[in-house]
Parts: C-alpha cells; structure tokens; sequence
C-alpha cells in the first residue's frame, strides 16, 4: 500500500505565468520509479487542514529525473502556494506513482499514437510522447493541443525541441480558442465537429492505433465520441482526467421500497497494511469517508472518482459506485471500485486496499 515519503525540491521553474515544473528528489536516495502518464499524490497541511492533490509527472521514464507540472488554479490552496512560495531546498510528501494512463511499449513495434490534451492536461501526454518516441524507433506521435491562447501553451518550448529531435516523427497541432492562426481550422475549441475536421484533412485516423486524452471532461467525451465513430475499440482510447466536473456531491441517504428515507447500517471490514479493521457504517457514507472516520489511514486523493489513489478491491458483500472516471471496465469485472464513490448495499461488506 502506497504511503507518503519526503521528496526534496531541486528545482522550480515557470513554464507559462500561472503554471511552474517541480523537480523532485527522494530524500532518502533511490528512485521514485515511475511509468509514463502516472501521477503523484501530495499532501500539506494549511492552518490545520490537510489537503491532497495529484499532479501529473511530465518527464520522460528514461529522462533520469521527476518532474510534475503544476498550473494555478483560481482559488486552490496547494496549487497558488506552488507558484507563489514553493522553492528549491523544500520538502514535499507524496505517495509513490499511481495511475494507469499508459500503454506497455515494445521497441520491435511500429504504432502510431495520436494525443489530445487541453491546457494542463498537456502534463501526462508529454510524459508519454516523450517515453513512446525514444522507447519505439518507428512510432510516431500526433499531438492536438488546445488553449486558449499562446500565453497559455505549457512546455511550448519543449514541445517544438521535441519536434525538432524527433522530426518527422512528431506532429504538433495547436488549437487555440482566441488567438487567430493562420489556418481556420486551427482556431477555436476542440469538439465533435473540430475532430472531424482534423480527420478529413490533418489526422489519417484510420492509421492511429492508440488515442490518448487529457483535458476537461466535456471535451473528452466529445473526442471519444468521433474516435469511436472512426472505429477506434475503447480499447485504443486513454482518458485521463485532470479537473472533475463534480466538484462536490451530497450525502447519499438509503431509501426503503416505498422511497421513504431510512438509516441503515453495514457491518464492514477493511483491511489496509495486512491487517483488518471491523466497524459497523452507515449506507449513507462512501467505503472512504467510514474507513478515515474509524482511524485508518486509507489512501484519496480527489475525492471526486477522478483519480485511482484510493481504489480497494471488493472481497464480499456489494457496494455501489456513483462514479467512476479511473478505474477500466475490466478493474472493474474483478471486483475493484473507487472507495470514494462506493455506498455499502449489502449488509456486510469487506475490502482490500492490498490488493
């Protein structure tokens, strides 16, 4: 089970005016080894509050350090200390790598990849380009890229110093939505008719074998919805949330057959570390909030069934998840549910963060 370890900062660096790259070191020596497209989970606390985020790693597996990016947002607590006060010569804590936007690479391989990412969703698809182009000889990599203006384009200079290295073997397509460019095409927000216009002229769709996407959800499922359309399986399309358009959600009350609202209870079992916990929750609380709730130190991170940090496996009983924007259908199949949006049904429920 993953835990929090100190990582010293090396280095912090402006990338855009809003968004900084943070180089991390383990403080007690060896690598935090990570695979293309994973995520770290900090945590700090704030007057007496401990908050958790997740922040993509943007440097390549084989690139010999670990970086992440981290964009303002309006009103975040870590990510406005990040760019304001976070500095060289800091600790932060983090849980080791996480996350399952990647595919296995294969040096013998010849694939094409296209990737979508908006704004800082740029963040996991650069791990990965980077990683693909030099682990596959004879991949190529298209990337869209939407903003929405020049000022807003994270790792521009990376990026055209990657199309440079890896010419030929890289396109950049950049979408902005305010600043005019000099193809029509390019100009605006990247939706179902955008993607179509893209597949007729600048993508040979039919060639891709693998989409990877990143961005807003709204646009996300646009995207998806014109690959499915061109015949990519869900099995070639990655999604990788960075925002949730669930900010917050309501209690759940369980509700008897005659729809009158009623307390009820479960008896759960959690076990975390190797050892099991026993306490009896309401079906009105999530798997997470009863686990922290009776002292053990469950992994989260969003809260929000964007990320996979506190995935557990159901081991008995039955427990439904409201949402899921992390797991694959097939975690799923054998029994694995984001504990954050999971409500007990059954009467009795164990689950395994272990496994």
């Amino acid at each position: 089970m993953a835990r929090f370890h100190d990582l010293a900062v090396t280095d912090v660096r402006k990338t855009i005016k809003d968004a900084v790259v943070v180089s991390l070191k383990p403080v007690e020596g060896g690598d935090f080894v990570f695979t293309q497209g994973q995520y770290l989970t900090f945590r700090r606390d704030f007057d007496g509050t401990e908050v958790r985020r997740s922040y993509s790693i943007c440097a390549g597996k084989d690139d010999g350090i670990l970086q992440v990016g981290i964009k303002k947002v309006e009103g975040g607590a870590f990510s406005t200390w990040a760019n304001e006060d976070l500095k060289p010569g800091d600790t932060l804590q983090a849980m080791e790598p996480m996350g399952s936007f990647f595919t296995p690479l294969d040096a013998t391989q010849k694939r094409n990849y296209l990737g979508f990412a908006g704004g800082s969703g740029i963040t996991p698809v650069l791990s990965i380009l980077k990683t693909a182009l030099k682990a596959e000889p004879r991949s190529t990599f298209t990337l869209v890229y939407a903003n929405r203006g020049v000022s807003t384009i994270m790792f521009r200079e990376e990026l055209e110093d990657l199309k440079n290295l890896y010419m030929g073997r890289l396109t950049i397509i950049h979408i902005l939505e305010s600043d005019a460019q000099d193809i029509d095409l390019f100009t605006g927000r990247v939706d179902v008719g955008k993607c179509e216009a893209l597949f007729a002229h600048w993508v040979d769709i039919d060639s891709i074998d693998i989409a990877y996407i990143c961005g807003p959800e709204p646009m996300m499922l646009g995207i998806a919805s014109s690959l499915r359309a061109h015949g990519l399986s869900d099995a070639q399309i990655k999604f990788e949330l960075f925002a949730s358009a669930q900010p917050g959600r309501l209690a759940r009350k369980a509700a008897t057959q005659d729809g009158t609202a009623t307390a009820k209870t479960t008896q759960a079992s959690v076990t975390l570390d190797g050892t099991a916990r026993s306490f009896t929750m309401e079906k009105d609380q999530t798997v997470l909030e009863a686990a922290l709730e009776n002292a053990i130190d469950a992994p989260y991170a969003c809260k929000a069934g964007v990320c996979s940090t506190c995935r557990c496996k159901v081991i008995e009983g039955e427990v439904e998840m409201v949402a899921n924007h992390a797991l694959e259908d097939y975690e799923v199949q054998q029994g694995y549910v984001l504990s954050c949006q999971s409500f007990p049904v059954s009467d009795r429920v164990v689950v395994d963060y272990d496994q």
